[in-house]
């Protein structure tokens, strides 16, 4: 289901123009994310040969929705570093000391949407600021709108899943070890991954 669906409304200029899909315009609204039923993460290279995957198990954030133009749409995402976890406890304390994260002196990750815009069908992209340890650059966040239902409580859920490329280095974030064979021990490039269930707002 697209945010717009293209129509050919006058068939003797043959001009293309765009009508809202009533369904996706009564989606307008504020929403607030389910922490409890999403997930932020995160993929590295470790050591050349295999991945690391992550999450921060603790964040919250708002979305304002605009089905009738998406472009008006907007995201505030709040990320708690302390809750980062990777299944192991030394090295999730090694992310959040001061060689990564430095959990202590800079306790969120923030994003800030400044744009919105539909690429096609239920595929959109939102960009922004992502900011890490007082350093704040722009990122852009691929997402597909993976529907909208009413839940066993009566609350108006919409999920999206999206992904984004990062370099950890552009944030500050350089700490690494070298391999007696050559390479690094952790690449710089990590895959973020969003996967959101937000609640609409009386």
């Amino acid at each position: 289901m697209g945010l717009f669906t293209r129509r050919n409304q006058d068939t003797t200029a043959a001009v293309a123009t765009l009508e809202v899909d009533p369904a996706l315009a009564a989606l307008t609204g504020d929403y607030v994310i389910d922490a409890g039923h999403s997930s932020i993460g995160f993929t590295v290279r470790h050591a050349m040969v295999t991945n690391v995957r992550g999450s921060f198990t603790k964040h919250e954030g708002t979305l304002h929705l605009d089905g009738s133009d998406p472009s008006r749409s907007t995201a505030a995402i709040d990320v708690t570093i302390a809750s980062v976890s990777t299944g192991i406890a030394d090295r999730d304390a090694h992310l959040r000391s001061g060689d990564f994260f430095d959990a202590e002196a800079f306790p969120l990750m923030t994003f800030r949407s400044t744009g919105a815009a539909q690429l096609g069908g239920d595929t959109y992209r939102i960009t922004g600021e992502l900011t890490i340890k007082d350093v704040t650059r722009p990122l852009s966040i691929d997402l597909e709108f993976a529907g909208s239902a009413t839940d066993v409580y009566g609350n108006e859920r919409v999920g999206f899943e999206g992904s984004a490329e990062i370099l950890r280095s552009d944030w500050g974030l350089t700490w690494n070890a070298a391999l007696e064979a050559g390479g690094v021990m952790v690449s710089d490039k990590v895959k973020l991954t969003f996967d959101i269930s937000a609640i609409k707002q009386a």
